[in-house]
């Protein structure tokens, strides 16, 4: 078993199921109400997306109504959670990751925390397979250096951006574009650097990190 790809994909999808709740939480929270079309704002007024660093949480839903949508959302999420914790080593566990993600994607579970847990399903799909065919150079071995940084800077932005928002909601507005940036790079370094861990690991017993 990949070790490290393993952890990577527990943590996305770990991400992917809480960020999931957040959003059926607040859409919960709007009541038995119809939305305006498939695309919502999982945050209900007084809030305005156009003034807010995370636009209200934009989600998407084919389910016209906020209320199920959010019970539908958490419920997910809450599977996303179990699954991602204790079941994702197995055969089939990636696979099922991605599925359940594009449900949520379906059910009000937000855009990005889908995506997410779709690139920890795929990753996930790569925790059993054989790595001794691949032969370590250069490259892996900075990238195997960089894990688990690369994940922990990535869990640091998620979770952080909440108390900065909160507080500096005017300065992350403005830089938000390049948060997204930000993320679309990390999530792919995280993926990389945990597959390069595992075939150092594998082949040569180098690293001394301990997850």
């Amino acid at each position: 078993m990949r070790s490290a790809t393993k952890t990577a994909t527990t943590w996305f999808g770990v991400v992917a199921g809480i960020a999931g709740l957040e959003h059926g939480y607040f859409e919960f929270l709007q009541g038995y109400t119809r939305p305006y079309g498939l695309m919502i704002a999982s945050i209900g007024p007084p809030c305005v997306p156009e003034e807010v660093w995370n636009a209200c949480e934009p989600a998407m839903t084919v389910i016209p109504n906020y209320l199920l949508t959010g019970v539908l959302a958490v419920i997910i999420s809450l599977i996303i959670l179990v699954w991602s914790v204790a079941f994702i080593h197995r055969k089939h566990g990636g696979l099922i990751l991605i599925m359940l993600s594009a449900a949520l994607l379906l059910f009000g579970g937000g855009i990005f925390p889908p995506l997410i847990g779709m690139i920890g399903g795929w990753t996930g799909t790569k925790i059993n397979k054989s790595i001794t065919s691949a032969k370590p150079n250069g490259l892996l071995r900075l990238t195997a250096k960089i894990w688990p940084w690369s994940l922990v800077i990535f869990l640091a932005w998620v979770f952080g951006q909440f108390f900065v928002g909160y507080f500096f909601n005017t300065f992350l507005l403005k830089i938000m574009v390049y948060f997204m940036i930000f993320l679309l790079l990390i999530l792919p370094l995280s993926v990389y650097s945990a597959y390069s861990y595992d075939v150092l690991n594998v082949h040569e017993g180098e690293l001394n990190v301990i997850i």
